[in-house]
């Protein structure tokens, strides 16, 4: 069985997904203390069944962890039943306020803005790196301007989305715990601030949607994390290992310079995927793919193993930019699809369509260096040239 906290298996854990799919489709791993599912039809059932939810059980103790846990019990993503449904229509309804399509223009300018900035610092060092310039900014913009945060809360939007996300990994010490409630109360404080002033002077943005809506604060306030922690730490991830990807395919990353961009997209989500692991709880003794599951027990979906199972996508550990059969689960399924997949497909789109023109001929300047977590895969830095 994998160690989540293994080097070796962080930088390529498609192998060790392998054996664990041929051996059966779910896996008790001692490690995470939980089962997981690694073919395809097996996660799938997993994020699709009725039986299986997401639970949520405050961060303990409980006193300390106030704000974190206010975040994640208000979260659309920790409801199911008529709680979520009433939310996730909120939400949705604010969403088909046009909020994509409206960014659009923006979010293109902006990715070809920080391409540019790219190619400059190449200009004038013979390096840059694609994350700190393009991947890390580009998300939390376009997140910053969905929300209508401004400054100085704008700038803090980054820090805070990379330090709470830290408690989603396995055996994280106190210190991180301790940071993660930190940023998580300067968050709450900061969307209640803005939410209260988008009641006395509404805006062309989510959060002013959001209250218009009657959304409550603290459900406002969970909503805009989640886009936050998902929207953007997901985006980055997408784009850092997508760039990656490309650039160790360089016949790939030629295709891409006529290529259609929305499979290509896709095909960057399935290959290296920003998300590895997903749990749900199940709500009553069930089971997935014949593995039993008692009611209260966690189950995880490896959505890194289901990305490469050989019995439904073709060549599942070649990168194929043109790919047409796509099948991933990169946003989820079921009620907990990703509502701001189509913002997201936009802004990999951008990044991608920037660089193919702007840097045609991008390479990798020195090896990268990788993120030491398993759940959010990313990259701290990709140095190009």
């Amino acid at each position: 069985m994998f160690d989540p906290a293994d080097h070796r298996f962080l930088a390529d854990p498609y192998p060790a997904f392998a054996v664990l799919r041929a051996l059966g489709p779910v896996h008790d791993h001692p490690l995470l203390g939980t089962p997981v599912a690694v073919s395809h039809a097996a996660c799938s059932a997993l994020l699709r069944g009725r039986d299986l939810g997401r639970i949520w059980a405050d961060a303990e103790p409980a006193d300390a962890f106030g704000a974190f846990n206010l975040l994640h019990r208000n979260s659309l993503l920790e409801r199911e039943g008529e709680p979520h449904h009433r939310l996730r229509g909120l939400v949705a309804g604010a969403f088909n306020r046009g909020h994509t399509a409206r960014l659009e223009p923006w979010v293109r300018g902006l990715a070809t803005r920080l391409v540019d900035d790219l190619a400059a610092g190449i200009a004038a060092d013979g390096r840059a790196d694609v994350i700190s310039v393009l991947a890390a900014t580009l998300p939390v913009e376009v997140i910053a301007e969905l929300l209508g945060v401004p400054e100085p809360e704008r700038s803090a939007l980054r820090g805070w989305s990379n330090t709470i996300v830290t408690m989603y990994e396995p055996g994280v010490d106190d210190d991180r715990r301790a940071a993660a409630e930190r940023a998580s109360a300067e968050f709450v404080d900061a969307l209640r601030g803005l939410a209260e002033h988008r009641r006395r002077r509404p805006g062309e943005d989510l959060v002013s949607d959001l209250v218009a809506a009657g959304v409550e604060s603290d459900e406002l306030v969970g909503t805009a994390a989640l886009l936050l922690m998902a929207g953007h730490e997901a985006t980055v991830n997408v784009i850092g290992n997508g760039v990656l990807a490309l650039l160790r395919h360089p016949v790939q990353w030629s295709v891409l310079a006529t290529a259609p961009l929305a499979p290509a997209v896709e095909e960057l989500i399935r290959y290296d995927p920003p998300l590895q692991l997903f749990e749900r709880t199940a709500v009553v003794d069930t089971e997935v793919a014949g593995h039993p599951v008692p009611a209260g027990t966690r189950i995880a979906a490896l959505l890194g193993a289901a990305a490469h199972d050989p019995q439904v996508f073709d060549r599942p550990d070649e990168l194929d930019v043109t790919r047409s059969h796509n099948p991933h689960l990169g946003f989820g399924l079921g009620v907990h699809y990703c509502l701001g997949a189509p913002l997201a497909r936009l802004e990999v789109a951008a990044a991608l369509d920037a660089l193919r023109t702007r840097l045609p001929d991008l390479a990798l300047a020195a090896e990268p260096e990788r993120r030491p977590d398993f759940v959010m895969r990313g990259l701290r830095t990709l140095p190009v040239h």
